[in-house]
């Protein structure tokens, strides 16, 4: 399991059912939408406080992030 496709896939995941483009998210996230879809696709080592930004602005626990969706 890689876990930064896991914390990519939840992203997008999470942003889709609210609706949100990459580039809304990154707004709102205060992040470039460039980032938010490198994270998307794995391609990122991503900090926590970073994780932690995506997840408060999702609306979500962090903890969410790091388990693999069915």
């Amino acid at each position: 399991m890689d876990i930064r496709k896991t914390i990519g896939d939840n992203i997008r995941a999470y942003r889709k059912e609210i609706g949100w483009s990459q580039e809304k998210l990154g707004v709102r996230a205060k992040l470039h939408s460039h980032y938010i879809s490198r994270l998307e696709l794995g391609q990122e080592n991503v900090q926590i406080a970073t994780l932690e930004k995506i997840a408060k602005t999702l609306k979500i626990d962090i903890h969410l992030l790091f388990v693999r969706r069915a």
